[in-house]
């Protein structure tokens, strides 16, 4: 039997080689994905699930200068593997993530007899592949060094699915998503993109592990075609490599049945390598405030020093937000009332110019912020103080002092760091998402790791799950955040926005959003505000995720509504079990958690601009247990408008299968927490 088994591998490599076809089916046999070559030796690759066709014949391909994989190519060898695994998460919506697929790797010849292997995955929920280099051959003399002008991998897909994404060149990724036929996209668009197929299913096409290469985007190619365009360097390149170690970033669709498979799909952190930081005890997700909302607000300023236009030293500025008082009245509020951290942004010396221009110090504090005394007042307090290093896109002045400002920070026990890139190119001229931010921002969270320091990182790369391997890169922006409610000339993000980001930027990875407005005024821009009701704003600490969980309004503004404020004080932002109960994207959310470390579950609803009457099937609940459902809700004369402020706090009896009936006022929503 063992002859013979030798001998059917065999043949099936031959046959392999000869027809150039061959798949890999996912281990439930509904997802096949099937590599072939045309006959002219162009590789191609399929997408059918059920068997019903989901991508044509797409093709695939690298070039590099000197060497091509795109045609006249032929099938070396097929390999085969396979694996089921469960692991256990640091931190995340789930406790644990299941990792099961069947692997088929192709080993391609070019012309040259050279190589490229393309690995192809299929999962219950999807398919991956990727495009892994080997050493040249019979070239000893040659440099391994390459450069890829190009990578070909198309999506050609059989429908024409409703789209939701973004144009490839929105500033830092805070733009409203919107929604068209796919075909009818004009613009070049980042990855990800959300598809809502004809028959109800859906799909998430992005990429995993995007390691020392460019950001994939995609463009318009015809009809529901998608080509792939590489963010590149300003000199054009698109990748620096080596052969036989560089690997394309996973090339990842996400099919679903239902929007709750959709959420639940853990895919992208699967096609992650496991967590490289051996002791994790110092990675801790909570949640925090900060003194941020008030500079947005024009209540303070971040710089200390006021400078002229031509950066000549004017006078000190009155309404300097970091200072040591107000870092102290920070860290006493957030002892009382549970919270794990206080960001302090604008606390160190370099904040004088403008962002573009900003040459910050990150190891020197500013005269009025005594980082000796708060670092031990913090601790007594058991909270700790969340750095800031904004570098205004100046990454080679970051690098030259990023370790020791690391070590500075770990010295005065802060573990968590948010980062901030506010300047349309790094360095003047390469994009965030080139290789060449992509390289950056890496060194960042490995330097991070060994001083034992937590990113929250902001204009930043969009995820693709390298959390799994650091999960000490906690959460990050890549979002129109609550922010923009603060200032933005358009009057805010509408209501819909919410709805769509649990579906689009969420999936990609933890938001720091900054969900917990509780003032609704807003006297220096009238015209602009936050569209949401009070009890919208605690649904959002469950609808939209992130280990680190800012609850961005003032302290005085919390003790204005202390009964609602309760909700925040209670959320945790670490899981052990997250479930979509009910969605439709750009309409309304219904997300359900199961805290970590207990066995209360938290709910979150929101609306669009749409009152909706929501049913919320509680059959998650342990069966045989009677819970009390703590309801946070809108009332009949909730108006985000002119009364945003109205909230009904009611108590239940419930059980598993009890369906609780809710009324969500436009722009509105309620939170629930149930408690054996």
């Amino acid at each position: 039997m063992k002859h013979i088994g030798i001998i059917f591998i065999l043949s099936a490599l031959l046959l392999a080689g000869c027809t150039g076809k061959t798949a890999v089916t996912s281990p439930d046999g509904r997802t096949n994905i099937r590599f072939s070559l045309t006959e002219s030796g162009e590789p191609q690759y399929s997408v059918t699930k059920d068997g019903k066709a989901v991508i044509d014949p797409s093709r695939l391909g690298m070039v590099f200068e000197g060497n091509e994989f795109t045609s006249g190519l032929k099938i070396k060898s097929v390999e085969r593997d396979s694996k089921d695994e469960i692991w256990q998460q640091v931190w995340g919506e789930e406790s644990f993530a299941r990792n099961h697929y069947r692997e088929m790797a192709v080993t391609l010849t070019n012309s040259e007899e050279q190589q490229l292997i393309i690995r192809f995955r299929a999962f219950n929920d999807g398919v991956a592949f990727r495009y892994e280099t080997c050493p040249l051959q019979g070239k000893d003399n040659v440099s391994q060094e390459f450069v890829l002008t190009d990578e070909l991998t198309e999506y050609r897909f059989v429908s024409n699915p409703e789209t939701w994404s973004l144009p490839w060149d929105t500033p830092f990724y805070e733009g409203l998503w919107e929604k068209s036929l796919l075909s009818r996209k004009k613009d070049t668009l980042c990855s990800p993109l959300t598809l809502e197929f004809e028959d109800g299913t859906y799909g998430f096409l992005h990429e995993a592990n995007l390691t020392d290469y460019a950001a994939q985007n995609f463009y318009i190619k015809q009809d529901a075609t998608l080509g792939t365009y590489l963010t590149p360097w300003s000199n054009g390149v698109k990748v620096y490599g080596e052969y036989g170690k560089t690997v394309s970033p996973w090339r990842f669709l996400i099919l679903a049945d239902n929007i709750t498979e959709l959420a639940a799909s853990r895919i992208m952190l699967n096609l992650n390598e496991p967590c490289k930081i051996e002791d994790t005890s110092w990675i801790k997700p909570m949640k925090f405030i900060g003194i941020w909302w008030a500079i947005h607000l024009d209540h303070y300023t971040w710089c200390y020093r006021l400078l002229d236009e031509k950066g000549r030293f004017i006078a000190l500025s009155p309404n300097h937000g970091a200072t040591t008082e107000n870092m102290c009245r920070y860290i006493d509020f957030a002892a009382e009332h549970g919270f794990g951290g206080v960001l302090a942004e604008g606390w160190n010396e370099g904040w004088d110019g403008d962002w573009t221009s900003n040459l910050a110090e990150f190891s020197k504090p500013t005269p009025d912020f005594d980082m000796e005394y708060l670092s031990k007042y913090a601790q007594e307090k058991g909270v700790q103080i969340i750095g800031h290093h904004e570098t205004g896109g100046n990454v080679t002045h970051y690098e030259e002092q990023m370790e020791d400002a690391f070590h500075y920070y770990d010295v005065h026990g802060i573990h968590n760091v948010k980062t901030g890139y506010v300047h349309s190119k790094l360095e003047g001229k390469e994009w965030h998402k080139s290789q060449y931010g992509v390289r950056h921002m890496r060194k960042v969270i490995e330097t991070a790791a060994r001083e034992h320091v937590c990113i929250d990182n902001h204009e930043c790369v969009m995820p693709t799950g390298l959390q799994r391997t650091y999960p000490n890169l906690m959460s990050g922006e890549g979002v129109r955040g609550q922010e923009w409610d603060a200032w933005s000339t358009d009057g805010g993000s509408p209501a819909q926005h919410l709805c769509v980001l649990p579906f689009t930027r969420v999936m990609a990875g933890p938001v720091d959003f900054t969900p917990g407005t509780f003032d609704f005024s807003n006297p220096i821009h009238p015209q602009t505000r936050v569209h949401s009701t009070l009890a919208r704003q605690l649904a959002l600490f469950v609808v939209i995720y992130s280990p680190l969980q800012m609850a961005s309004d003032l302290p005085e503004s919390y003790m204005q509504h202390p009964e609602a404020f309760r909700f925040i004080e209670d959320v945790p932002c670490d899981w052990q079990r997250s479930v979509v109960l009910d969605a439709k994207i750009g309409e309304y959310v219904l997300t359900a958690r199961q805290d970590k470390n207990s066995s209360d579950w938290y709910v979150g609803a929101i609306t669009n601009e749409e009152e909706r009457e929501v049913n919320i099937d509680l059959s998650f609940l342990d069966k045989g247990k009677t819970y009390t459902a703590e309801i946070y809700r809108d009332t009949e004369n909730t108006e985000w408008q002119n009364n945003p402020y109205d909230i009904a706090i009611e108590t239940r009896q419930v059980r598993a299968g009890d369906v609780l009936r809710l009324t969500l006022n436009a722009a509105g929503g309620a939170a629930v927490r149930l408690t054996e």
